[in-house]
């Protein structure tokens, strides 16, 4: 990536949504600035429940032309109709969600701090490489992506680059020059309005 590009937006779903409010809300936020990608990562394994939150998504996305992936459900993407999946278990499942989805399907994952882990899946077939959480959290083992490896990894490797986790103004301002993506999630939901703070998280990378 050029340091003249600006880092896109690939928004990410609440791990729970209300279906009567947030197709209204997301696409307000669709509507508010260019996003790249949207990934629908629900906590529930619940099936019904995820097919009708991907569909109610979808029906905000596509008309924007704006592609939907589905965190880990494979299956569940191949029949709604999704644009594609990320994983979230690094390179251990790339090469047979590639070969079940086709060459046309967006393939990503999620690699934690581990370069070692992004190489490997960018070997295999991957469109993306996700690194985080980029601050610390209690949340997972405490392992944080560092500056210097999303920093090596523009500089080295020609997979796109995606950092989420733990995002803030300060933390996008740093890491613009070096990411692709931004994977943008819970730090705009739970805000008041997710357009406006969305917007000031837009306003860092410049």
């Amino acid at each position: 990536m050029s340091d003249l590009e600006q880092p896109q937006i690939y928004l990410i779903t609440p791990p729970e949504i209300e279906l009567s409010q947030f197709p209204d809300q997301l696409a307000r936020v669709l509507d508010s600035t260019d996003i790249a990608c949207v990934r629908v990562a629900l906590a529930t394994r619940d099936e019904d429940r995820l097919s009708r939150a991907a569909d109610a998504v979808r029906e905000v996305c596509y008309p924007r032309d704006i592609a939907l992936v589905i965190s880990e459900h494979v299956l569940l993407a191949e029949r709604l109709g999704l644009d594609g999946v990320h994983l979230t278990d690094a390179a251990r499942s790339v090469r047979k969600v590639r070969k079940d989805l086709g060459d046309d399907a967006i393939v990503g994952t999620f690699c934690g701090a581990s370069r070692h882990d992004g190489i490997t899946a960018g070997e295999i077939g991957v469109d993306y490489v996700s690194f985080g959480p980029v601050a610390q959290t209690p949340l997972g083992d405490g392992s944080v992506a560092e500056f210097d490896t999303f920093e090596w990894w523009s500089q080295m490797i020609e997979v796109p680059v995606v950092a989420e986790g733990a995002l803030d103004v300060d933390i996008i301002r740093k890491l613009a020059p070096v990411t692709d993506f931004f994977g943008i999630g819970e730090e705009i939901w739970r805000a008041d309005d997710p357009a406006v703070q969305l917007a000031t998280f837009i306003q860092a990378m410049k």
